[in-house]
């Protein structure tokens, strides 16, 4: 039971960041630019994969050309390919936007989180440390993902358990990059970071799988990026690591 109350605790907080971007109004629309920029990235590559998803599928399945049945086993693996590189996108469309949007993201966070003891630093340098953290969190996306993505080809379990797993998976580490700022704020490093929201899983999971969910609506990442920055810093003052925040206004 307390594990439903923290994961729905953490589709709360997210909830939560809409609020405060809506009675901040400022804050939505800055918030919005990097984002844009991002899904229009995204866009193209989706464009260009699902396109040729059919001849990358052919040139993945050289063992199906004897098959009578080939066509639709391509078209299924097609499919496949592209679901997959909308869940990656998904996944790195947080990790590309904060890293776009670094400066802006930063001053959000701290305008919803204000902290008296914050450990300040110029975006130039936390910039390439931010795109470091990005790139080891994307290894290990892809240490769970890749194997979710073959487990989905067998019959019932890729269709069931898989996106169920996948989901928790990309929800995790999406609250991963989302937190980064607040925690960073606070001076807690990489691991430290993945500590606390492995010791905090259910209000993770409910934050990350509740962005994962929306984020899958074209277009809606863009105006909920704001709120979705937003919100994770609220849970991490209010929750993951209350006791290095600011009194609260």
């Amino acid at each position: 039971m307390r594990s439903m109350r923290d994961f729905s605790a953490g589709i709360g907080f997210f909830l939560k960041g809409f609020g405060w971007v809506a009675r901040n109004g400022r804050w939505w629309g800055f918030g919005l630019i990097p984002a844009l920029i991002a899904f229009a990235l995204y866009v193209v590559a989706l464009i260009f994969l699902g396109t040729y998803a059919f001849e990358l599928a052919e040139f993945l399945t050289p063992f199906a050309d004897s098959w009578s049945w080939q066509g639709a086993f391509r078209t299924l693996v097609g499919i496949v390919l592209f679901a997959g590189g909308l869940a990656l996108a998904v996944v790195t469309f947080t990790a590309v936007t904060l890293a776009i949007g670094e400066p802006f993201y930063e001053r959000l966070s701290a305008a919803a989180d204000p902290l008296d003891n914050e450990i300040e630093q110029p975006w130039w340098r936390t910039l390439p440390r931010s795109i470091r953290d990005s790139l080891v969190t994307l290894f290990y996306v892809l240490l769970f993902t890749v194997p979710l993505f073959v487990l989905g080809f067998v019959p019932v379990l890729g269709q069931t358990v898989v996106p169920v797993l996948g989901a928790a998976v990309s929800g995790f580490f999406l609250t991963v990059e989302l937190t980064t700022l607040a925690l960073e704020r606070r001076g807690v490093a990489r691991k430290e970071r993945f500590r606390l929201l492995r010791a905090n899983l259910g209000v993770t999971l409910g934050f990350g799988v509740a962005v994962f969910v929306l984020f899958l609506v074209p277009f809606v990442a863009v105006i909920a990026m704001p709120a979705a920055v937003a919100g994770a810093a609220l849970l991490v003052r209010h929750h993951i690591a209350p006791a290095t925040s600011a009194a609260t206004p």
